[in-house]
């Protein structure tokens, strides 16, 4: 009993004595490890009498826990003066003034996507969605476009890739929104006012066009809708977006295999040193396609053309974009600049429309 007492006042000595966690354990490995002193002492019950071990046992068991119990208390003591230590030398003084934060802005994109959906949501229209990798069938050919056509060439549009052997026709970026206007159909059927706003794909690189671009296009069916109701959706919205009174459109007839008949719309301008003018002067700027929709992709869509008929518009998103907030060079939208994304951008606080 002595020895034991002797171990423990010179184990307790260490423990107390120990400055860090690498000296603690070295004194725990000395006295518990598997060569300590104190399992030593364990594994020489096997050599006692029965009557030696019912005293020796319960004392060296009562040591064991000693140590453990005082080991633990010192490892937690370490542990509090090193938070204090660091604390000390690790403290800010919360009464200064906090560096400025810098405040993100919003992205003209997205800004003008969401002043053309309040527009259009002021006028009645819903917006619909849909994927941006289509089939051949959705992207083309239920919009009335022959295999012949321009689009169809891999010069203008993506293809994705088909393994040898499949002669599916290869699924495509979606070349313009049009599809969802389809689907959307396909889904609710007639009658509907719809917008389709969203990322289109078109192999095509300069000042003016991206190989990535934002759409936003328009849908109405009804038993009796006309030109006329297109004419006076889109004076309302280009009066309302560019926040001028008083415009004035022009319809030039054109072509396009999903509407007849088609006519690309017009906004008059003047051009005075260098600056776009719009609603006055003797001038005028192309903005955006628009037509009523042709009846053939009504039948594809699973309307009946002899019920219903309404028109379709295709805006560029990025164009009126830039006509509106003086922006010279498409590119610029997709290079990330800080610099041009803080001089363009919105804050995220202000209300679109």
């Amino acid at each position: 009993m002595d020895t034991l007492d002797a171990l423990k006042t010179k184990y307790l000595s260490k423990i107390e004595g120990a400055g860090d966690e690498t000296a603690l354990e070295e004194v725990r490995v000395a006295a518990l490890g598997k060569k300590g002193e104190v399992s030593l002492q364990m594994r020489s019950l096997g050599q006692m009498s029965p009557e030696e071990r019912q005293v020796a046992g319960p004392a060296l068991n009562a040591l064991k826990a000693d140590l453990t119990e005082a080991l633990a208390l010192r490892r937690d003591g370490l542990a509090d003066a090193a938070l204090n230590a660091r604390l000390a030398e690790e403290w800010a003084d919360v009464s200064l003034t906090p560096r400025p934060q810098q405040q993100g802005t919003l992205h003209p994109i997205s800004q003008v996507t969401e002043e053309v959906i309040a527009i259009f949501a002021d006028l009645g229209y819903g917006v619909a969605e849909g994927p941006q990798v289509e089939n051949d069938w959705y992207n083309f050919d239920s919009l009335n476009i022959p295999p012949e056509h321009p689009s169809r060439q891999e010069m203008d549009t993506f293809y994705m890739h088909r393994e040898a052997g499949d002669n599916r026709p290869p699924h495509v970026l979606r070349t313009h929104t049009s599809p969802v206007q389809v689907r959307h159909m396909e889904a609710h059927g007639a009658p509907c006012r719809i917008i389709c706003p969203g990322r289109v794909y078109r192999a095509d690189y300069d000042q003016t066009h991206t190989p990535m671009f934002h759409q936003v296009e328009g849908l109405a069916i009804d038993t009796d809708i006309s030109m006329a109701n297109l004419k006076w959706t889109l004076e309302e919205f280009c009066c309302a977006f560019f926040e001028i009174d008083d415009i004035t459109l022009r319809f030039r007839a054109s072509h396009f295999p999903f509407t007849e008949p088609s006519a690309e719309v017009d906004i008059r301008c003047s051009w005075e040193d260098g600056q776009l003018k719009l609603g006055e002067g003797d001038d005028w700027l192309e903005i955006l396609g628009s037509g009523m929709v042709h009846p053939k992709v009504l039948s594809n869509a699973g309307i009946d053309p002899e019920v219903y008929q309404g028109f379709a518009f295709g805006i560029g998103i990025d164009r009126i974009a830039m006509l509106k907030y003086g922006i010279p060079d498409l590119r610029a939208f997709f290079e990330s600049d800080l610099r041009w994304l803080r001089h363009y951008g919105f804050s995220p606080l202000a209300s679109a429309g």
